[in-house]
Order: structure tokens, then C-alpha cells, then sequence
């Protein structure tokens, strides 16, 4: 019998609880660490859709990277069935399924967020720009136009579009960020990078930055990548479990009217 500490205690062992940042919330989250684990669920986020997914699969725990209650942003004061959030707590513990959320803590794993995102870009050799290891930094293995850079971004992330200003550099040494790491870009623009793609990038930010390429490719794009890794991860440590990847949250959510 797998249970849920088990399972977490594995992913600990990957993506160190240590890794989080300070204001983060990881680990297991919801349910009971001494229940019995069968089918686990991988998705990005855990929403109304999810959990119903879970159900439906018979899912006893849901892994996921964003966090199911994260009081940086979103204070739990309470769980009632007319808030999305208590909707989603009050429905995980009627029907027994447990959550455990591994979040910045991943984005700093080796093989985690970033290592896959720069993978998935082309990113040769990436090491982590700051001391909190949420970022990487690397070469392609030759550079190229911006122009012919940005296409490929949309076709490697499965994104509905992107948004990008041209410093007027060609692509060769970039910068990546899973999720929203803009607070980052002077960090990477020191570090003589000229392209960096990201996510969740302000106004001013694209208005101000004059030295380097930013690509905004959207938050589930350039963090999702991490769900195919998460579920193999746990197919080769669990054999016996089922392990099923969303369905339906498995695509960029933000529409792009053209």
C-alpha cells in the first residue's frame, strides 16, 4: 500500500521543501497522509474541473504544481460553498482526495520547471541566474533572429500567442523563467543575456526594458511542461499506481482574440 506522506516524502526527495520560497505553500496540503494511494492526478492547477476529473477517474490524491490554497494571495478565512476555493476544499474532503502541491520548490529542483522550460527552448547547458535557483540561463546552440525565435516558442509551448517587444538582437543567450519572474529582468540583463521569455510581464516592463528581447509566453505554457515530467516521475517510483495527467486543464487558458 503507497499513501500520501509516501508520495510526498518522494517528490521531497526531487524538489526539497527547503527550495520554497518564504511566503510559499508546498507539500501535502489536503486529506490524510496515512491514506491509501491508488490513482494520482498531475495537473498545473487544482480547480472545480480538476477535482471533478478526479472523481470521475477515481483519483485518491492530486498532485499539482500551483498550490490549492496559497495564503500570499488568497487567504483562507474560511470554506463555504459560495467561494470557488471553498468549493474546491469542501468537495476534495467529502469525496476523500488529497492534494500535494509542489510549487516554487520545483521551479528550483534540478530537472524541475526550468531545466525543462530551457530544455524545451533549445536552452543548451542552463544554470540557475540567482540564489534562489527559480531561474535558468544558457545559449542556443546557434543564434538566430528574433523573428524566427518567436514562432518557435508558440509551437515548443503550445502557446495561443505570445507578447514580445524586439530590442533589435539577434536570439543566442537566453534567459527563461517559468511563471511570473519579471522582477528578474535587470538580474538577467546584467548577466549579458539578450533574450528573455517568461511570463505575466507588466506594462512599464516591456515600456522600460531597451537592452534585452522580452517574450511573454504565458504562465500555463511556460509552467505545464513540468506535468508529463511530474506524472513519469511518479509512474517509475510508484509502478503500482495509476497515474492519469489532466485532461481537463491541459491547455492555455487565455484566449487571444485575432
Amino acid at each position: 500500500m503507497t499513501t500520501v506522506k509516501e508520495i510526498e516524502n518522494s517528490l521531497f526527495c526531487w524538489a526539497p521543501a527547503t527550495l520554497a520560497e518564504e511566503w510559499d505553500n508546498v507539500g501535502h496540503l489536503v486529506g490524510d497522509g496515512k491514506a491509501a494511494v491508488h490513482t494520482v492526478l498531475v495537473s498545473l492547477d487544482i480547480t472545480e474541473a480538476v477535482v471533478k476529473e478526479a472523481a470521475e477517474t477515481g483519483a485518491d490524491l492530486i498532485v499539482s504544481h500551483h498550490p490549492v490554497m496559497n495564503c500570499t494571495w488568497h487567504k483562507v478565512q474560511h470554506v463555504r460553498a459560495d467561494d470557488s476555493q471553498g468549493r474546491i476544499l469542501m468537495e476534495m474532503i467529502r469525496r476523500g482526495i488529497s492534494a500535494i502541491c509542489m510549487h516554487t520548490n520545483l521551479d528550483a529542483a534540478k530537472g524541475g520547471v526550468n531545466d525543462v522550460l530551457a530544455e524545451k527552448l533549445g536552452v543548451e547547458s542552463p544554470k540557475p541566474f540567482n540564489d534562489e535557483k527559480i531561474g535558468r540561463i544558457g545559449t542556443l546552440k546557434c543564434e538566430i533572429p528574433l523573428a524566427d525565435f518567436l514562432p518557435y516558442v508558440i509551437k515548443s509551448l503550445g502557446c495561443n500567442g505570445l507578447r514580445y517587444t524586439d530590442c533589435g538582437k539577434p536570439v543566442h543567450r537566453v534567459a527563461v523563467g517559468g511563471g511570473a519572474c519579471g522582477d528578474y529582468i535587470a538580474q538577467v540583463t546584467a548577466l549579458g543575456c539578450d533574450t528573455f521569455v517568461t511570463s505575466d510581464l507588466r506594462y512599464h516592463e516591456f515600456l522600460d526594458t531597451k537592452d534585452i528581447n522580452l517574450i511573454d509566453a504565458g504562465h500555463f505554457p511556460t509552467e505545464n511542461v513540468i506535468c508529463p515530467i511530474l506524472a513519469q516521475y511518479l509512474r517509475e517510483r510508484f509502478p503500482a499506481l495509476t497515474v492519469l495527467q489532466s485532461v481537463s486543464h491541459n491547455r492555455e487558458i487565455i484566449q487571444y482574440y485575432k
